[in-house]
């Protein structure tokens, strides 16, 4: 006899029963594995985006929006910093690098950023096709860039002021071209959603917008070249010491240096609060389905205790029935599994749909990881554990007794 067939036969009997075990414990299996993907995914990109950087030097407010701001681009800077005053920190021997970043601006969503070579290298951005920015008014593209807008290497557009397109506001538009000269390979880091310019760039384009003003209001004075700010300086450090004695340094100023590596673990300290309230649930649910199971595989057996005799008079073994119990719950797990993993899947998709909307922020690997083979083991053997005591009561069928009460 074919024990799988019979068993599927035996599940699809009762299909209100399959129904309720498989949802309750897919929705489990979902929400577990795609909080699964989620933390992993996030802590990929979150330490690939800080890869050996160690302070943000900005204006004073928050340091995790500082970090949040200039390291993942995911929220609004806390102001710009004359570049004067960084230059007593950014000149520090105890600085080994300091990166400048530049912005305000957009296209498209994407933030346009005024920096230098020193950017793109850190990340070590290859090129895909052009070169990298030299001029003013050149920019090199992100590849997420050029996928969602079609820019091309000659392709030229304006800028709008801000981080969104939100206001749609003639006046929010600057009208200095800019021309694209390069387009970055794929790096899964920040600068996929960059679009990467000369730091001259940034304030050439606001200079010119406040003489446009100026203009408009026929304003006639002897200007004064403005004093040059920057949005922030990504910081190497040279030894350990080097925090405290540069934060000191920053006391009596309007800027702040953030610890990347603090904020960075206070970020996800905050996150992983939540996603283990969420997955809590979800281990509620999956124990909850096992129970389910439990008393669906009990039911069966107990309503085909008469089948189950007949099969022993016509030469099924204690061992055969053994198996077909254990393997209809195998057979329900797996099958809970699998439309969990889709549903994982689903609402994986959904979220990175709403991320990218909001942070241009994707969630783009779908592939079954190390931990799910290993919540799939712990499903098989949580729903093998569901099916013993079914089982073993399947082996005390009294075969005569069974028979004579039918």
């Amino acid at each position: 006899m074919n024990l799988l067939k019979l068993s599927w036969s035996n599940i699809r009997h009762k299909p209100l029963n399959t129904l309720l075990s498989t949802i309750l414990l897919a929705f489990g299996i979902g929400i577990i594995s795609m909080m699964l993907l989620l933390k992993s995914q996030l802590s990929e990109k979150f330490d690939r985006n800080i890869k050996d950087i160690d302070f943000v030097l900005a204006a004073k407010g928050s340091p995790l929006q500082s970090m949040l701001a200039n390291v993942y681009h995911v929220d609004v800077p806390t102001g710009n910093i004359k570049v004067s005053e960084a230059r007593r920190i950014i000149k520090n021997p105890m600085v080994a690098e300091a990166i400048p970043l530049a912005y305000g601006d957009n296209y498209e969503k994407f933030r346009i950023v005024g920096t230098n070579d020193k950017y793109a290298n850190h990340y070590g951005c290859k090129l895909a096709d052009g070169k990298l920015f030299a001029e003013p008014f050149e920019v090199t593209i992100g590849s997420a860039v050029a996928l969602e807008t079609g820019l091309k290497i000659g392709s030229t557009f304006t800028s709008m002021h801000g981080y969104d397109n939100a206001a749609d506001d003639a006046d929010a538009h600057h009208h200095q071209q800019l021309t694209v000269v390069g387009i970055f390979e794929k790096s899964n880091s920040v600068i996929d959603n960059l679009i990467l310019t000369p730091v001259e760039t940034t304030w050439l384009v606001h200079e010119h917008a406040e003489e446009h003003a100026e203009d408009s209001l026929a304003i006639d004075s002897t200007r004064v070249e403005p004093e040059r700010e920057m949005t922030a300086y990504l910081i190497k450090k040279r030894n350990k010491g080097a925090f405290g004695m540069l934060s000191k340094q920053t006391e009596d100023t309007t800027m702040q240096l953030a610890n990347v590596a603090v904020e960075n673990s206070r970020l996800m300290n905050n996150f992983g609060i939540g996603l283990s309230a969420i997955t809590a649930i979800a281990i509620v649910v999956m124990i909850i389905s096992f129970i389910s199971i439990f008393i669906s595989l009990y039911n069966s057996m107990r309503d085909r205790r008469y089948e189950l005799a007949l099969m022993r008079t016509m030469g099924g073994s204690r061992g055969t029935l053994f198996a077909l119990i254990i393997q209809e719950g195998l057979l329900l797990v797996l099958l809970g599994y699998a439309i969990g993993l889709v549903l994982s899947r689903i609402g994986l998709l959904t979220l990175s749909h709403f991320m990218k909307e909001s942070f241009n922020f994707g969630l783009d690997k779908l592939s079954i990881g190390t931990q799910e083979l290993m919540l799939l083991g712990l499903t098989l053997l949580i729903g093998l554990l569901a099916s013993v005591l079914p089982a073993r009561q399947a082996l005390k069928i009294d075969i005569s007794k069974t028979l004579s009460d039918a």
